[in-house]
Order: structure tokens, then C-alpha cells, then sequence
């Protein structure tokens, strides 16, 4: 791993720095524009992990490749498929989980969630969920990791794609960029933001 003034990472075999990134900065918010990148890098991330990890599969994209193999299953992950029904049953599971025990959580994707809850008010209650998530992983250290697909706009804003609905964030929130340059993950953290959205430093 590589670290330079950006603050920038090359992720190769080295995924210290990347792992206390995400427990100082909860939640931990890793953007995206290329579906198999974020596979690649989550991948990475769930094996360089000892610790139990919750992984919160919104788009069953990382459930789809575990069944076929081509991802193998770790006997420290569990995966969670929740559904609009039983919701708010895993998240009291999951609180319950993060509030006695080092964990780290991994919600795949924002825009999974978004698809699944459609209306302004649930996605205050979804904001709620993370916020109450990343309170209660300070207090046990965990770690609280969500992906989201993303686009930038002309005026330098970032906002989910598809839907255009913006990234939730606040003081406490790490944003990260995630690309490949020819045969390497770039992971590029980014916390400015000003009235027109958050900017990549260059």
C-alpha cells in the first residue's frame, strides 16, 4: 500500500491504514462508478478482516457471487437480505450484535436501500439506521462501511446513480472514491465540501 499527501491508498496486500481509515470515520462511505471494482475492493476489505463481519446485501450482487463460487464464503461473515418487511428486525439485530462486540458492518449499497425505500420519510428513517449504527460501533470500536454507486455532476456534486438523490453525511462521515488505474484499486479519501457537494482533491 501506498500512501501519499492526497491522502491516496493503492490497495494491494497491505489493508492496515484502510482499516483504521473506517473505524476513526463512521460512517464510512466508499464511492463508486464501476460495479465489479466495488466487488473487487469488497472482497479485499472482507479478507483482510479477522474480526465478525455483518454484510448487509441490498443488491444481492455479492450474495450472487458467493453462491456461484466465483467469491468464497468466510466463516466470519454473515450476510444479511433484508427486505422492506423485515427491515427494521435485522437492524435490532444488528444493533444488538455492534452494541456488546467488535464488529464490522458492510451495507452494499446506498442505492439498494434507496430502490427498497422510495419515499422521503423512509429515507430519514434509513439516515436514522446508520446514524444509530455508526453511535453505537463508536462505542465498541466496529466498523460501519457503505457503498454507494455514484456519478458526479457538472457543478462537482456527487449523487447516487441512478436516482440523482444526494449521500448522506455529516462531521463524523469518511466519503472515499474508489477507481482503477490499470492494474491497481485506488482508494481516495475526500472530506471538503462546500454549498455545491464534495470535491475529490487532486
Amino acid at each position: 500500500m501506498v500512501l501519499d499527501k492526497s491522502p491516496k491508498w493503492v490497495l494491494e496486500n497491505d489493508w492496515i491504514q484502510i482499516q483504521k481509515e473506517f473505524e476513526g470515520n463512521l460512517p464510512s462511505i466508499v464511492l463508486c462508478s464501476e460495479t465489479f471494482h466495488k466487488i473487487e475492493f469488497l472482497n479485499g476489505l472482507i479478507n483482510s478482516f479477522e474480526e465478525h463481519i455483518i454484510f448487509v446485501d441490498m443488491d444481492l450482487l455479492y450474495t450472487g457471487y458467493v453462491e456461484s463460487g466465483m467469491i468464497q464464503q468466510k466463516d466470519n461473515v454473515t450476510i444479511f437480505n433484508p427486505n422492506k418487511v423485515d427491515w427494521t428486525e435485522k437492524v435490532a439485530t444488528i444493533c444488538t450484535k455492534i452494541s456488546k462486540e467488535k464488529f464490522v458492518v458492510i451495507i452494499d449499497s446506498f442505492n439498494g436501500i434507496y430502490n427498497m425505500f422510495n419515499d422521503l420519510e423512509s429515507s430519514i428513517f434509513i439516515n436514522s439506521c446508520i446514524m444509530l449504527f455508526s453511535s453505537l460501533g463508536r462505542q465498541t470500536r466496529s466498523s460501519v462501511v457503505i457503498t454507494a454507486m455514484a456519478r458526479k455532476k457538472e457543478d462537482d456534486e456527487w449523487i447516487l446513480s441512478p436516482g440523482g438523490r444526494h449521500i448522506i453525511k455529516s462531521e463524523k462521515t469518511g466519503i472515499y472514491f474508489l477507481k482503477k488505474i490499470k492494474n491497481n484499486l485506488v482508494l481516495t479519501s475526500f472530506n471538503d465540501t462546500d454549498s455545491k457537494g464534495i470535491k475529490i482533491k487532486e
